[in-house]
């Protein structure tokens, strides 16, 4: 059976590349982008499985309107993928409040007022699949990329407590968490923030670092997403590629080797346990 999506952030990159994948096998896409002329060339391409919606994310009733306006269109919604997003670049010390505020406003509030606005309507049909697009930078901190590991870490968190809230209702929740490939998070959408010459040696280090990487062309995603939808269990989290497996794999292996060299400190918090009642 045809799937209905709703993709927001589908201008370019990712959200693009998944929106004409869902199309090209069938399924119709209700497609958001800050500018909805962006979306002609998908309209034209599928006439009647295309909604292109101008959306910005962070404006809570107009992502309630456009959730409204899909599932008044389609009849239901089976997928959604919080998509929009953008890259902050910067030291943490480096960081303006303004930028900060702004990070947060697109990548982690966008997602949870489109999530809000998309659950009852989930919830109704007693069915859905909610696709939070994270990052590898949700899974561990990378110097001055800061601003950006606080939002989709605070994604991950929020979407793992959401899993449980919803899956008695037969709401999956998947966490993806891509790898680097050659959308434009680094480009012409990213964001950078004013330069402490504190970090220009750090700077050029990664720099160095990134040059020696190949991105991978987003494109090659579309193949898994699909897969991933189409599960009758979907997981709460799948990378993207296998890039970010080594390095998940030694964030995770440095945590726990912290946690178990300070667990006789941590014994000493332990306190005093009270039975239930006792004052």
């Amino acid at each position: 059976m045809a799937k209905v999506w709703c993709i927001t952030g589908t201008s370019r990159g990712l959200g693009r590349v998944w929106a004409l994948a869902a199309l090209e096998r069938g399924d119709s896409v209700v497609a958001t982008a800050r500018d909805v002329r962006s979306l002609d060339g998908l309209v034209q391409r599928f006439p009647g499985s295309v909604l292109p919606l101008a959306l910005d994310v962070r404006d809570r009733a107009a992502a309630v309107a456009a959730v409204a306006a899909g599932a008044e269109r389609f009849g239901r919604l089976d997928v959604v993928v919080n998509n929009a997003g953008y890259g902050l670049f910067g030291a943490v010390e480096e960081l303006t409040e303004q930028q900060v505020r702004d990070q947060l406003e697109t990548n982690l509030l966008g997602a949870l007022w489109v999530t809000q606005a998309v659950l009852p309507v989930m919830r109704a049909q007693g069915h859905g699949h909610l696709v939070q697009v994270s990052s590898i930078g949700g899974v561990a901190g990378f110097a001055l990329l800061g601003g950006y590991n606080c939002s989709k870490w605070a994604l991950e968190g929020l979407s793992e407590a959401l899993a449980q809230e919803v899956g008695p209702a037969g709401v999956h929740v998947t966490i993806v968490e891509p790898g680097p490939y050659s959308t434009d998070w680094g480009g012409d959408s990213a964001v950078w923030a004013p330069r402490n010459p504190a970090y220009d040696g750090l700077r050029a280090a990664r720099r160095a670092a990134a040059a020696r990487h190949v991105a991978v062309e987003p494109e090659a995603t579309a193949r898994a997403v699909l897969e991933l939808v189409d599960m009758a269990e979907p997981p709460l989290r799948l990378f993207l590629g296998t890039y970010p497996y080594a390095i998940a794999e030694r964030a995770y292996a440095e945590r726990l080797a912290t946690w178990r060299a300070g667990r006789a400190l941590a014994a000493t918090a332990d306190g005093v346990a009270r039975p239930a009642g006792a004052s």
